[in-house]
């Protein structure tokens, strides 16, 4: 919000709003149901098939809404011109504030009449509703079935309960668990407030008492860091020796080192191989990464490039569960291990626009203007290798998915901390993050607006001694409902980890929209210890390591977005597959593509830094952890697509001398 006006400019703005709009009783909400009304004529054809069908069910906070829908055919065969629709036949408790005038006070009806329509459209709205919170649900159906029937229970539960909570690490009772979390809480509080007043007049925040009585937050800003004369000169001399290379050639070449193209076997024996079908596959892979077609690939003169050929190497081979490779290559490479140890990862959408029509695709103007479209969510580690990936349909709220995301991972070591945007965050999320074992961090934008939480045992002293801090530390997290939910909290991780349930579907059943339910507080309540053990660490007021830890893993993936764009060019970045399987088949191939290039970057890299010190040049180990394998402008990907393999004999190509002239391909250096 900062980004758009100052704090100050929108409190004074919202407060001469306030005394110019003269107060209402939702006049706006009442216009917008009596417009509803009148697409009652719209969903009529469609009541006995909804109201009769045998398919929905509900759980017990939805029952009341399936008994209304149930109802609907009759009213819809119902004659109210000639018997009007009396407030006694409809179920009031059905009817919220904001329907009650266009339901019960239609001035074009008789007195005390029951506007039908309105009715009609004000149920079904209920049921919208419900089956977004699962309350209601559809059976037999994936996308809409009950996530509460899918949970671990009775001897399913006890048989793996185990094992998989001994792997969490929550085989203790929930009080000495709580107790050891809550002492680890009262510890980082007392160890900021130590630094705070150690760091006097230098800390990087301070802490402001408000008129109100409230106390305010203050956080210095996160200033870039410098680059030194060695790192700009090291990032210079790198990007110079890199081999310029074809996106084909490159594909062959890491083929060669990794053998990554033997994953794809027929769909049918899993064994069925076919002459130069790494051609064909490369061809393919080029052609989906960057989104233009088999036209420019095919070549009727080669056996493996024929659209015949291509057809069936797509429609058998090629596809998303084949797609997981070259993330343990990539921690091989020497260089990699400045970057990281694959313990901090990042999850974060790139959207793409879908002109065709698509139940996959949904509408965001920020993103799609007025056409619709779908993020692919993707995880990326501090090696700089993307993870995971998932397709989902237009732009939601990213913690909805990026567990389904984490826990279906195509490989590599299991992340412990995962950083994402502000749109990510909610105490329910930290709660569920924190019990399977991640750390999750967020990066917040309003950090002087968040609420702080201490913790104690019922009947254990006060916590508190937090010095300058006990300004901040004055919310306490509701024990008791953990403590009374802590069974069930235990089998919806083990759902989740056993892949029984999908996080999303969680999710959106514990919200309720706003509204949690039982189980989804008491996983708030879990989730505001992790969060404020995360917010004590951003706030460090002597050390900032945490947040630009945080910061630089995505820019990381920022980067890796913005090389993902400059592949995928054709037809203007947009996605024309109209199926889900399409969608993911093509984006999974752009996410191999991309793994592909890092991997050749960052060996290239690596020997471009182990050649510079075999020269005799100084390299500091700080300035190679600042380097990039995202940088790509010696990859072509425009215009040639030459899929004769180039493969070197001896591991890998001659570098570049970087003092030599740079000719581009068309120049030959005659220019005047």
């Amino acid at each position: 919000m900062e980004e758009v006006a100052p704090r100050a400019a929108l409190s004074s703005a919202a407060t001469v709003v306030v005394s110019l709009v003269p107060e209402d009783d939702n006049t706006a909400e009442t216009a917008l149901r009596s417009a509803l009304a009148l697409r009652y004529n719209t969903v009529k054809p469609f009541l006995s098939l909804l109201g009769e069908s045998k398919a929905l069910d509900a759980a017990p906070g939805g029952r009341r809404i399936l008994t209304g829908v149930q109802r609907l055919p009759a009213l819809s065969r119902r004659k109210v011109g000639e018997k009007p629709l009396l407030p006694r036949e409809v179920d009031d408790k059905l009817v919220p504030s904001h329907w009650r005038k266009a339901v019960y006070a239609n001035a074009d009806l008789p007195e005390g009449a029951v506007d039908r329509d309105a009715y009609v459209v004000c149920v079904l709205e209920q049921l919208f509703g419900a089956l977004k919170r699962r309350d209601i649900f559809a059976s037999p159906s994936h996308r809409w079935s009950d996530p509460r029937a899918r949970l671990l229970q009775g001897k399913g539960w006890e048989a793996v309960r185990e094992d998989v909570l001994a792997g969490l690490s929550l085989d203790e009772d929930a009080e000495q668990h709580l107790r050891e979390l809550f002492d680890v809480l009262d510890a980082t509080w007392k160890q900021m407030a130590e630094r705070l007043e150690e760091a006097g007049d230098d800390a990087k925040i301070s802490i402001e008492v408000q008129p109100n009585g409230r106390a305010k937050l203050n956080v210095e800003k996160l200033h870039a860091l410098g680059e030194p004369k060695s790192l700009k000169w090291l990032r210079e001399r790198v990007e110079k020796m890199l081999p310029k290379i074809d996106l084909p050639d490159l594909l062959f070449e890491v083929h060669a080192w990794t053998g990554f193209l033997d994953a794809f076997v027929h769909l049918g024996d899993g064994k069925t191989r076919m002459k130069d079908l790494p051609t064909s596959m490369v061809a393919l892979l080029v052609s989906e990464a960057c989104n233009i077609g088999m036209t420019p690939v095919i070549n009727p003169g080669y056996e493996a490039l024929t659209r015949s050929r291509l057809v069936h190497v797509d429609q058998y081979y090629l596809r998303a569960d084949t797609i997981a490779a070259l993330i343990a290559a990539q921690a091989w490479v020497p260089i990699v291990q400045f970057w990281g140890k694959g313990l901090l990862a990042s999850v974060d959408g790139l959207r793409f626009v879908v002109p065709t029509r698509s139940i996959n695709a949904a509408p965001s103007p920020k993103y799609f203007a007025k056409k619709k479209g779908i993020t692919w969510l993707n995880a990326i580690n501090d090696q700089v290798i993307g993870i995971g990936q998932m397709v989902v349909p237009g732009t939601p709220r990213d913690s909805l998915f990026i567990l389904d995301a984490l826990l279906n991972l195509d490989g590599g070591v299991k992340p412990e901390m995962v950083a994402t945007d502000n749109a990510s965050y909610s105490d329910m999320v930290f709660g569920i993050f924190k019990m399977l074992g991640y750390r999750f961090s967020p990066r917040f934008k309003d950090l002087e607006d968040q609420r702080f939480w201490k913790a104690q045992m019922p009947g254990a002293e006060n916590a508190g001694g937090y010095g300058p801090l006990e300004a901040i530390a004055r919310n306490k997290v509701n024990v008791k409902k953990m403590i009374t939910h802590w069974p069930d909290m235990l089998r919806v991780a083990g759902s989740l980890v056993t892949n029984q349930v999908r996080a999303y579907d969680l999710l959106r059943m514990f919200g309720r929209e706003g509204h949690p339910a039982p189980l989804g507080q008491a996983f708030a309540e879990y989730g505001r210890i992790a969060k404020t053990l995360h917010l004590l660490a951003v706030v460090d007021p002597m050390d900032d390591t945490y947040r630009r830890q945080t910061h630089k893993q995505l820019t990381v993936q920022e980067s890796r977005h913005n090389l993902a764009r400059n592949i995928c060019h054709g037809k203007k970045g947009t996605i024309h597959q109209a199926y889900r399987d399409g969608m993911e088949d093509q984006l999974g191939s752009l996410g191999l593509v991309l793994n592909a290039v890092v991997l050749w970057t960052t060996r290239y890299i690596d020997a471009a830094v182990a050649q510079l010190r075999a020269e005799g040049h100084e390299i500091r180990d700080e300035d190679v952890a600042r380097l990039s394998p995202l940088k790509h402008r010696n990859l072509n990907v425009l215009g040639r697509y030459s899929f004769t393999a180039s493969v070197p004999r001896d591991g890998l190509r001659p570098l570049r001398d970087p003092d030599a002239v740079d000719l581009d391909d068309d120049d030959d250096g005659n220019d005047e």
